[in-house]
């Protein structure tokens, strides 16, 4: 008779997780498409990001005795055990060094987290909209457990870089405002209900949209007058000791960042002369970057936001009708993917939010568009493999389709930025490899997508430890890299415009560690594909094998490498 025992497996303890998570965090239970969360939202003072953390360790001492319950040694178990632990003791991390009191960010803080819960909201009916106007009035408390937070890190000398915090002002006072007369943010979202709503939850939801805006208003007053003058003269970079904290979040793994950053430089060389090989086929005797501006001025392009809307969503769907069967096997309900333009006030990057639990909110890819109506080709090609297909959709919408097998904790919240990212990437350049990008106009677009993201890994790592810029370096050889170097060498490696230069520069400072594993998650998914193949030799089947990755769930980069090489 096998041994019967009554503790549960790692995989119950990371589902008991996410239910204990969902009722401090009713913005999880919105990304999953719990019902009951759609009215709420998270506490964001000292006192909740406490209770998130003791959560955290409650769930590892039941993991303890987890691992060592017969059967936990299965593979699923396993892997579940393994991103469990990984993921809250990273996170137990973050809160412990108390970076939760200084979380200013031109793209993740807990304002950005509130307005952006609202866009992945449901609107069909009635129900719905009692359950925005009741989730917009909590957004003034939302917004003030915020500032309290922000207040005490104030109080304890922990402080959010001064240049993050000029642009999160810039942007609370665009969603505070509107823009061209427009009211603000919350009270436009709130305005777009149908006529047919009754007048009283019409009226309701004006009110509640102006409280919103109000609190808005409130905090960029008190970020502007109170918080701005208190970091002021503070450093925007973080440092050694917090960025390898910062990056074993992000990444899932302890990095050698040395070794990283030696690593982006030999991919920036490698990037460079292929880059100028496809830009003397588009202009003779020009540079890269003088190529990419004339591609800004003579290459293909849509015109049109709802022109470009309607490409991105086309090019998404004739990627699956080449890929499925081909090279992936792809659920129907896997292949739906929407095309959005993103709301205005947020960061300038594109971006992706996964499918409900359910599958009756679809993954959607989010373009920024700032006022633009001409969008040039070459700049949104592979870019959307990234975004949607087969990129962040085909992985997250895999991962929720095949939740029966993971946990649910795996399925949805488990995620690592550097496997995510790095798996996106990879599909950019699977898709060179296949063929799909035939021209130089959109292989240059392709390469300098590239290496943007090999850049990130020199700046991000380069700034924020102050290290040297090597001797073989064509800018600036032997000096330290400091923002303003950074800002420049970007701008210099890229062909787009210095608004989002700035934009992302903002980002790398307040998000540190982050737009590294992009580069550094592809390199892991590329190595475990090498693995396999040279396990397999003859015999590997590389559709096969992507799906056999994309299904057994979210791993840091170490434990990523580790599984699929076995598959």
């Amino acid at each position: 008779m096998p041994e019967i025992s009554s503790s549960p497996l790692p995989r119950q303890v990371a589902d008991d997780h996410v239910d204990a998570l969902i009722a401090l965090d009713p913005i999880v239970g919105t990304y999953l498409g719990v019902r009951e969360s759609a009215g709420l939202l998270p506490d964001f003072s000292p006192a909740g990001q406490r209770a998130v953390a003791d959560l955290a360790r409650r769930t590892l001492a039941r993991l303890d005795g987890a691992e060592r319950a017969p059967g936990a040694d299965g593979d699923a178990e396993r892997r579940c055990a393994r991103l469990l632990r990984e993921r809250l003791t990273a996170e137990l991390a973050v809160h412990e060094a108390e970076e939760g009191l200084r979380a200013v960010s031109n793209m993740r803080s807990p304002a950005h987290s509130v307005r952006i819960s609202f866009t992945v909201m449901p609107t069909e009916t009635e129900e719905d909209w009692t359950a925005v106007a009741s989730r917009l009035r909590a957004v003034p408390a939302a917004l003030e457990g915020y500032r309290s937070s922000l207040a005490l890190g104030l109080e304890r000398g922990l402080r959010g870089g001064p240049r993050a915090t000029a642009t999160f002002v810039g942007q609370l006072t665009e969603w505070a405002d509107g823009a061209d007369g427009r009211p603000g943010w919350f009270e436009e979202f709130a305005a777009t209900g149908p006529d047919a709503l009754p007048a009283g939850l019409r009226a309701e939801l004006a009110t509640a949209g102006k409280e919103a805006t109000a609190a808005v208003g409130a905090l960029r007053d008190w970020m502007r007058d109170v918080y701005a003058p208190a970091v002021a003269g503070a450093p925007d970079t973080v440092g050694r000791e917090r960025y390898r904290r910062w990056s074993r979040f992000f990444n899932g793994t302890d990095l050698d960042l040395d070794q990283a950053y030696a690593y982006g430089w030999s991919e920036y060389h490698r990037l460079l002369g292929e880059m100028r090989t496809e830009a003397e086929r588009i202009l003779p005797g020009a540079d890269p970057w003088e190529a990419l501006a004339h591609l800004d001025e003579h290459g293909a392009h849509i015109e049109g936001v709802d022109e470009v809307r309607a490409w991105l969503q086309r090019l998404m769907d004739e990627a699956i009708e080449a890929l499925d069967g081909t090279h992936f096997e792809l659920a129907e309900r896997v292949r739906r993917v929407e095309s959005r333009i993103a709301p205005p006030g947020g960061a300038a990057a594109p971006y992706y939010t996964g499918p409900s639990e359910d599958f009756s909110r679809p993954g959607r890819t989010w373009l920024p568009v700032d006022g633009a109506t001409r969008f040039p080709v070459y700049d949104l090609v592979s870019t959307w493999y990234h975004e949607g297909v087969p990129g962040h959709h085909l992985q997250s919408a895999q991962w929720a389709h095949v939740a029966d097998r993971l946990s649910r904790y795996q399925a949805t919240i488990g995620k690592v930025s550097a496997n995510m990212e790095g798996w996106a990437l990879y599909a950019e350049r699977l898709m060179d490899e296949l063929g799909f990008l035939p021209d130089a106009e959109r292989r240059l677009g392709y390469l300098d997508a590239q290496m943007m993201r090999a850049c990130r890994v020199v700046v991000d790592i380069g700034m924020h430890l102050g290290l040297e810029i090597p001797a073989d370096s064509p800018f600036r050889p032997g000096e330290r890299w400091t923002p303003q170097l950074a800002q420049e060498f970007f701008q210099r490696h890229s062909s787009r415009p210095p608004a989002f230069v700035e934009s992302e520069m903002t980002r790398y400072l307040s998000v540190p560690g982050q737009a590294i594993g992009y580069k550094l998650g592809e390199r892991a998914w590329l190595l475990g594909r090498a693995n396999a193949r040279a396990a397999h030799g003859e015999a590997f089947d590389a559709k096969a094998w992507h799906m056999a990755a994309l299904s057994q769930g979210p791993l840091g980069l170490d434990d990523l490498v580790d599984e699929i090489s076995r598959l």
